[in-house]
């Protein structure tokens, strides 16, 4: 009987291992009509009983199944009633998961409560939903090792996000005395690991003695692709152990094992509902592409790049772009459309385009903003306007520079209350008592940890001035959601045409620093201590560059700084050298030393400029100018890459 057991199971190995080899894991696997009508009869079941978690569990998958709006209906209104945080963290988390990110708010606040006892949960639904905000609340958690599970979570939620120490930590911890623990690190390597992380999980499996936790390695090593992970999966969607079911279950979905699929649809009639609801979720998940998923196993890695508007005759250059993403997760892309040619003082309006499915595909062209200056408007900033405790409120700001001549170019903001679809009316950043020529580049806008707006701002008397144009920064400074402003006492200045396109960017230590362009073949900087006031003397980062912009940006998951420039400094030659490649590095120490430089763009034909930047999920997306060198029109490219690329060797 043993022999015919090892038999059996061999047999289940072999056959398990040539499907999968036969099976395109990445295509849909239709499902009839009657499966997925019954698939919807389950969850819609499920989300109305009083389980609670196999109705969060019955609301993601219904949410899977493209009914959002469905589950938002049955679950907002339970939201404002729920006391128990680790269920305003469930209905936080799945309202999230339909596209309505009004929500993330709630889990935030659980997760920085000390005295709450929802903060596991809040780490695992912002790991599951792929949130991390400003990342400094999940950066502590990290740090917490008095609380393993919390820290185990934090490390999830930031592995996500592109964290080689949380990696590393729950790599680490694998191999931890507590069972539990092991089981959470087996779970998400399983979902965000790769081949390295399979021997490890098949040791932990064989040593493991609790059938419930074998059942958590399973799984993993069943989502990484291990033929016998799989095999054993199969295997587990018929234990006598409901838990057991309901795991493997889920994770058939995660793994893409859908030779499952018969037993799955048997399974719609098992006698315990989460495992009743698991089912009809991995069903409904192989009848779709992997990216269309929205779970860690599906993040897709790949490089999304489209030139969201191209350069016409007519439009010959579009430029100075900013990215938001709106309340329903959608995102908005704004940039600076010129009409009747390239030149920074030509008409040109703002116009915007939205994507809904991470930036592979835009929306109709429509115009954010009219041209109101006796030139132009150009050089837009889209942010959340700081709210309650200076975190992001529903209000939606646009800045935009207005452009009526060599000596009078001044920003302004408008508000929406109805995330973009209107704005309000302008709001001067710069007072007319404040005269002159102010460029604050696109994307530049500054919100601090402690609500204040900044606005980095280069200034000249005359942009075209005939004994030449010497530019100095200073920062307007809103502390009440940008109704006032006032300038800085200090002004800062570099040598030659002086310090241009300022950016400011919160360190760690609350202290400000200023990254400027400058004639001289490095990026400038200065440092502030009282939130942008007062400006230290020049210094310089220790990177060339050219006559160009950079963007500086905090990394959520990390805290590390991510420094994006033209890498490229030829003395001598215009401009200190043409924008092209346009990098990428790293700082871990506030902006003193810089590693891990990469190439978004190195094609030295092509000029590469203006970026903007924004952390949104587990992924980094950008916008930027391309155009030949030389040769005139600039169109503005859209590029996304998982967080993690900023960490891998080129």
């Amino acid at each position: 009987m043993r022999k015919l057991i090892v038999l059996s199971w061999s047999l289940l190995i072999l056959s398990a291992a040539a499907v999968a080899q036969e099976t395109d894991r990445n295509s849909p696997v239709p499902l009839p009509a009657d499966v997925q009508e019954k698939c919807l009869r389950v969850l819609r079941a499920g989300l109305a009983s009083d389980e609670f978690w196999p109705a969060m569990h019955s609301a993601e998958a219904l949410t899977l199944a493209g009914k959002g709006e469905e589950v938002r209906a049955a679950l907002k209104p339970r939201l404002p009633k729920e006391e128990d945080d680790q269920k305003r963290c469930g209905l936080a988390r799945e309202i999230a998961r339909t596209g309505d990110r009004s929500t993330l708010g709630a889990m935030w606040k659980i997760l920085a409560d000390e005295k709450s006892n929802g903060r596991v949960h809040a780490a695992e639904s912002l790991y599951k939903v792929a949130e991390l905000g400003d990342g400094k609340v999940m950066r502590s958690a990290f740090a917490n090792s008095d609380n393993p599970k919390l820290q185990m979570m934090a490390a999830a939620a930031l592995a996500r996000g592109g964290s080689p120490a949380a990696y590393q930590l729950l790599r680490e911890r694998l191999h931890d005395p507590d069972r539990d623990i092991r089981k959470i690190c087996g779970w998400v390597l399983g979902l965000l690991g790769d081949q390295r992380d399979i021997a490890p999980l098949q040791k932990v499996l064989a040593a493991e003695t609790d059938p419930l936790a074998k059942a958590y390695f399973v799984n993993g090593l069943a989502c990484l692709r291990d033929p016998g992970g799989r095999a054993a999966i199969i295997k587990n969607l018929s234990d006598n152990d409901p838990a057991i079911r309901t795991y493997s279950a889920d994770f058939a979905g995660y793994a893409r094992a859908v030779e499952a699929q018969p037993r799955l649809i048997e399974m719609l009639d098992d006698t315990t509902l989460d495992v009743r609801v698991r089912a009809a979720q991995s069903l409904i998940a192989f009848s779709l592409p992997p990216a269309a998923l929205k779970v860690p196993i599906a993040v897709v890695s790949d490089d999304i790049k489209v030139d969201v508007y191209q350069a016409t005759k007519g439009k010959p250059r579009y430029s100075e772009g900013s990215i938001i993403p709106l309340q329903d997760d959608s995102l908005l892309y704004a940039t600076t459309e010129f009409v009747g040619g390239g030149a920074d003082h030509t008409s040109a309006t703002i116009v915007g385009r939205v994507s809904n499915d991470g930036g592979r595909t835009w929306g109709e062209q429509r115009t954010l903003q009219e041209n109101i200056g006796k030139q132009n408007v150009m050089s837009v900033t889209l942010r959340r306007l700081p709210g309650e405790d200076h975190q992001p409120s529903d209000l939606l700001g646009m800045f935009v520079l207005v452009k009526n001549s060599s000596a009078d170019l001044f920003p302004i903001l408008r508000i929406s209350n109805n995330d973009g679809s209107t704005f309000g009316e302008p709001i001067r950043v710069t007072s007319e008592q404040q005269p002159g020529y102010h460029v604050m580049n696109n994307d530049r806008v500054t919100i601090t940890s402690k609500g204040r707006m900044i606005c980095p701002i280069a200034t000249t008397e005359d942009v075209f001035k005939k004994s030449g144009s010497h530019f100095t920064c200073f920062c307007q400074l809103s502390d009440d959601g940008g109704k006032t402003w006032r300038p800085s006492a200090d002004r800062v200045d570099q040598p030659k045409r002086g310090a241009m396109e300022p950016e400011v960017v919160e360190l760690a230590d609350g202290k400000l620093l200023m990254i400027v362009r400058t004639q001289l073949g490095y990026i400038g900087t200065s440092t502030s201590t009282d939130g942008g006031d007062h400006w230290s003397e020049p210094a310089k980062l220790s990177v060339p560059a050219p006559e160009a912009p950079a963007t500086i940006r905090t990394i959520p998951s990390t805290g590390d700084l991510l420094l994006v420039w033209n890498n490229n400094f030829v003395a001598g030659q215009g401009h200190g050298g043409k924008r092209t490649p346009l990098s990428t590095a790293i700082s871990s120490d506030g902006g003193k030393t810089w590693t891990n430089t990469r190439n978004l763009e190195s094609d030295s034909d092509q000029g590469f400029a203006y970026t903007s930047v924004l952390f949104h999920k587990d992924r980094v997306l950008l916008s930027y100018y391309v155009g030949k060198i030389g040769a005139g029109p600039l169109s503005s490219r859209f590029r996304s890459l998982p967080v993690r690329w900023l960490y891998e060797k080129p």
